[in-house]
């Protein structure tokens, strides 16, 4: 134990707080004391600073009054020192450091040499920081280092390891350090926003790796078959071939065989003949015998003998000819030629003097390498004499359909004059107003039909112009367009003779027929076993919905179709058609989805009055929903190669009635 025996650095005025203290020493650090004369205090431990020791202190006791003198001078020094170091790192308002390090009783501080244990003195020598023998806690951190990059005291900065070290105000770090981190925060949105648009554009990728794959394994299916039909029929003309080769070689080596056959037998018959001759003794009976016999042997040898092959058994190395077919197996690597790109609506403002900026757009994932513009220049609005101006075609409004954001509009020529072109031009309505004010004009079309992008939820009128060398004609009837959904007419040439069409043109009807078995007067294009009707094909992508309103016991058909659905069978029941089916069995109502005659094992308890479909060509799915109640029934997952049209039948006498022009319930996007 060490006996405290001289005062504690510090303010004079806090002794009498410190009586109620247990007793005991307080240890500062070494570097407060940076020379050799001030090392002298301690009279047996060894100081070193830098790169070497200072040396060893006398281990001889000093006298007191040296040792109040070199107090003396270590105080003044020291109080020196601390002024210098406070007015260099702007800690000279900081009073209270200054009276902790600077007390009145600095003049008689001093540092005895006890005797303690080694490892108490090792971390005297290494400026290690004790509690008070009370327990208080350690002062905290007020200033920041930035070369260490941590919090620490300015006692640390003026006494402790660093001292050299760059400093600054602990408010400023946590400032900086939160617009760094705000900084860092924002890069990291910005990151998160990439990695989320590239994650959907990912699984458009994903998707669009799907369709390619189906539409090349489908052209090198169609490609292998025909290669192989070539191959087969090739094979069967070469094996045909070689077949009636082989059939005339035998034939002539029967022949022969037969020849030599003969000849043979007659060499025997001459030689068993001979023979017999050769017996007789008689020279009369021999020489009138001999004589016949030699006249035959004449004969005989007159006659040439062929001993040689009439034919060779080897076949000739034929060459086949697979040009053709090569020509096939390299095509299979062509990619098919593109579908034609739509035009867009002229813009505003897209036309000068001199020029004139035309857009377009794919509607399809075919590979496209480039485009080909081809334009003709057209005569003004001035008639010419030489040729008279066509007269105003005529929009078909039962052929002419529309989506959310497209519109196929049809039209005749009904023209004696010629027509170089026609011209579409639209009157977007608003409020019921502007209809006589052009918006929008696609010129140059060639066809009397014109695929048209429009703004969803607007409504449009739209007519067209016939054009010619003799200028432009007056513009045809205007026709409505509306694109709040899917608008498709039905097409009458297709239905079954049971089977007619209202004056709304969306509600059919099937009647009572006494006599099924009489006569029909089926139509060319018609169905003949179901009654059914197809509607307008949807020749757009994206989304398309209508619905279909049904009595609870009436028998029916609904769905889509291709347009090459075979016309002498039922919906559903082939690869070309997709149909929900209701019919009423004794014991309940039974729903059946058929593709290709099959269905799923489906029970529906809530026969639906109201049923939505929905087609989504870009997820490849077809799907039916109960809207009484907002109940999805269900959905065919099916690659529709080609457009579809809505098909619908009845099974019994009844009504049906079609609403499209709508848009999808918010019931059906939230299932």
């Amino acid at each position: 134990s060490v006996e405290k025996s001289g005062a504690l650095l510090g303010n004079p005025s806090n002794s009498e707080s410190n009586e109620n203290e247990p007793e005991g020493l307080t240890f500062y650090h070494m570097d407060l004391y940076d020379s050799k004369g001030r090392l002298e205090i301690f009279p047996e431990e060894p100081a070193g600073r830098g790169d070497g020791a200072l040396g060893e202190t006398s281990k001889e006791p000093t006298g007191p009054g040296e040792d109040y003198r070199s107090s003396d001078q270590s105080a003044y020094d020291l109080e020196k020192e601390v002024d210098e170091l406070t007015k260099l790192y702007g800690l000279d308002e900081d009073k209270e450091i200054e009276q902790e390090l600077l007390g009145g009783n600095i003049a008689t501080a001093g540092i005895f040499e006890s005797k303690e244990t080694p490892a108490h003195k090792e971390g005297v020598a290494a400026g290690s920081y004790e509690l008070g023998s009370d327990g208080s806690e350690e002062e905290a951190a007020d200033i920041y280092c930035a070369t260490c990059k941590i919090p620490i005291r300015a006692f640390d900065k003026l006494f402790g390891d660093h001292k050299d070290h760059e400093v600054t105000q602990l408010a400023n770090a946590v400032e900086s350090a939160k617009e760094e981190i705000q900084k860092n925060m924002c890069k990291l949105e910005e990151q998160v926003t990439e990695m989320e648009n590239f994650s959907s554009h990912l699984e458009e990728i994903f998707i669009t790796v799907e369709e390619n794959f189906g539409r090349q394994e489908q052209n090198f299916e169609m490609h292998y078959n025909e290669v192989m039909q070539t191959l087969t029929q090739r094979y069967e003309e070469k094996v045909d071939g070689l077949g009636e080769e082989k059939k005339q070689k035998l034939e002539a080596l029967y022949g022969q065989l037969v020849s030599c056959g003969e000849n043979l037998d007659t060499c025997k018959e001459l030689m068993e003949t001979i023979q017999e001759l050769c017996k007789d003794k008689e020279k009369a009976d021999f020489i009138k015998a001999a004589v016949p016999v030699v006249d035959r042997l004449g004969e005989f040898f007159k006659k040439d003998m062929d001993l040689e092959l009439s034919t060779l058994p080897d076949f000739e190395d034929t060459v086949i000819d697979f040009s053709d077919v090569q020509q096939l197996i390299d095509s299979i690597n062509t990619i098919a030629a593109p579908s034609a790109p739509v035009i867009n609506p002229q813009a505003p403002n897209s036309a000068t003097g001199t020029s004139v900026r035309v857009c377009w757009g794919l509607f399809s994932d075919d590979t496209v390498e480039f485009y080909q513009l081809y334009y003709k220049q057209v005569s003004d609005d001035t008639p010419s004499e030489e040729q008279a101006a066509p007269s105003p075609p005529i929009i078909k409004r039962k052929e002419s359909r529309s989506c959310e954001n497209a519109a196929l509009v049809c039209w005749e020529s009904g023209n004696m004059n010629p027509v170089d072109s026609y011209t579409v031009e639209l009157s977007k309505l608003t409020n019921g107003e502007n209809g006589d004010i052009i918006t929008e004009s696609i010129v140059g079309i060639p066809n009397c039909e014109a695929l048209i992008q429009l703004e969803p939820g607007q409504s449009y009128i739209i007519s067209v112009r016939a054009v010619n060398m003799g200028g432009p004609s007056e513009r045809s009837e205007p026709v409505s367009i509306h694109t709040t959904g899917t608008y498709f007419y039905l097409n009458e040439d297709t239905a079954h003779p049971l089977l007619s069409v209202l004056e709304d043109g969306l509600t059919i009807a099937c009647s009572e027929v006494e006599n099924l078995e009489c006569d029909l007067a089926f139509r060319d294009n018609g169905f003949t076993r179901c009654i059914a009707i197809l509607g307008s094909m949807i020749p757009f992508q994206g989304k398309h919905y209508w619905e279909v309103e049904v009595d609870e016991n009436m028998e029916y058909r609904v769905g889509v179709a291709f347009e090459n659905t075979h016309r002498h069978g039922y919906l559903g029941a082939n690869s070309s058609s997709w149909c929900m089916r209701h019919i009423v069995t004794p014991a309940r109502h039974k729903y059946e989805f058929l593709h290709c005659g099959t269905t799923p094992d489906i029970r529906i308890t809530v026969p639906p009055k109201r049923i939505g479909i929905l087609l989504d060509y870009d997820n490849w799915k077809l799907s039916f929903f109960n809207l009484d109640i907002a109940q999805h029934l269900y959905t065919f997952n099916s690659h529709f190669q080609h457009y579809v049209h809505p098909c619908f039948a009845l099974e019994k006498p009844g009504f049906l009635r079609i609403r499209n022009g709508i848009a999808m319930p918010t019931s059906i996007t939230l299932l």
